[in-house]
């Protein structure tokens, strides 16, 4: 936890001084913001420097598969209201990002922390967190985070015994089942769309029974456990039965999600569910995603869609037909170069849009489209996706660095 201010030592001082003079130099040639070589560079000259750089904040780690850098972005605006908050709001979630963005907390007292699902046992055991909120698990980027089930073992085994209190999502048996070896645990009903990774029990693989929104396994008795806060509708239930509206500018139900385990982890440094809701307002767009903005003359709603699970909540939020629809898909290292996750995304719910197709991975996108029946047209780039869209606004659903470059394209 977080304890009484401690100078830096001298070795810790020069590691954050040479990062951020990296940075500095990455920003001047162009390549980014330079957070990730910037902490890289520090986390080299001094391998404890994570650790040094949280011993005076209160820390709350997020991680899951979808949902994670918005749901920092939600809790770091309600944890505002107790006080100065350091996070890493653009998603640098691995070490040397995360190294970075305390790097620049000295004055504050939380630290709102995004993490990737691969590191987040190591980052526990570096910055000794006050609570950590777990949100889903799901496919994605099987080349290098492997099988869902792999991945929740590893955190069941890397959080047990922890002291933080973990807020964890009782909707989803891996997260449930994740979170079941630590000593306290806030569980929320956040709900889970997505199934096709949660049918079969992670404690003895035998099936998964799915009475309305409860989960057992009739095989073990692993079971879901009894929520004391829960996502109704547009209201959050705390454990007290109060009801709290949820008034956002982030469209869809996985953001009333995020927000819902948010409040839960806001309580859990005394913030009051009605402040932190209130405060979450203010939260228009997270990292561009959700942005509307004007190329080419018309109007582009930018959206991100990572895996076969963000693709069908963001199906749920979009325009209905016949409101155009761009689809971008690469493989580069950060999305994952196995491209085999097109055939888990049910595109037949884009029936009756009309549908342009760009990114790295066009080609293979198209086959998913022309085998789902739809009619599409493959584009060479944005530019011509927008110039040959009919009216109304469209709709850009990317994958990672898909989004990103059209970010870039758009000037946004």
């Amino acid at each position: 936890m977080a304890g009484n201010s401690e100078p830096l030592s001298p070795r810790a001082k020069l590691a954050v001084t040479a990062g951020r003079a990296a940075a500095a130099v990455s920003r001047a040639a162009g390549r980014g913001s330079g957070s990730v070589i910037g902490g890289r560079v520090a986390l080299k000259l001094d391998p404890d420097l994570l650790a040094a750089l949280a011993t005076h904040l209160d820390v709350v780690l997020v991680s899951a598969t979808n949902g994670k850098t918005t749901t920092t972005r939600l809790l770091a605006e309600a944890l505002r209201a107790a006080g100065p908050v350091v996070s890493n709001a653009l998603g640098a979630n691995m070490p040397a990002g995360i190294t970075s963005a305390l790097a620049g907390g000295s004055d504050a007292r939380y630290g709102v922390i995004e993490v990737d699902e691969k590191y987040l046992a190591g980052v526990a055991r570096d910055v000794n967190p006050k609570a950590i909120a777990l949100l889903n698990l799901s496919r994605d980027q099987l080349d290098r985070a492997a099988e869902t089930r792999m991945l929740a073992e590893k955190w069941r085994e890397g959080l047990a015994g922890t002291e933080a209190i973990v807020i964890a999502n009782a909707d989803d048996p891996l997260i449930t089942w994740a979170a079941s070896s630590c000593p306290t645990v806030v569980w929320v009903a956040a709900g889970q769309e997505w199934k096709d990774d949660a049918w079969s029990c992670p404690s003895c693989g035998g099936v998964l029974q799915r009475p309305s929104e409860d989960w057992f396994c009739g095989k073990c008795g692993f079971r879901r456990p009894m929520p004391t806060w829960a996502l109704s509708g547009d209201h959050v239930i705390d454990p007290y039965g109060a009801a709290w509206p949820i008034h956002l500018q982030l469209p869809g139900r996985a953001n009333k999600s995020n927000a819902t385990v948010s409040a839960a982890a806001a309580a859990a440094f005394g913030v009051d569910p009605k402040v932190a809701l209130e405060r979450m307002y203010a939260v228009q767009a997270v990292a561009g995603r959700y942005d509307v903005v004007s190329f080419l003359g018309r109007d582009v709603r930018l959206l991100l869609a990572k895996n076969p699970a963000g693709w069908l909540e963001t199906f749920s939020l979009i325009d209905g037909p016949p409101a155009p629809v761009i689809l971008s898909v690469n493989a580069r290292g950060a999305d994952g170069t196995d491209t085999s996750w097109l055939w888990d995304v049910d595109y037949t719910r884009l029936a009756g849009h009309p549908i342009f197709v760009i990114g790295d991975r066009k080609l293979d996108l198209a086959v998913r489209l022309e085998v789902a029946g739809l009619q599409f047209r493959v584009c060479q780039d944005a530019d011509e996706a927008v110039r040959s869209a009919p009216a109304g606004r469209i709709e850009a659903i990317a994958n990672y660095t898909a989004f990103q470059d059209l970010r870039r394209r758009v000037g946004n």
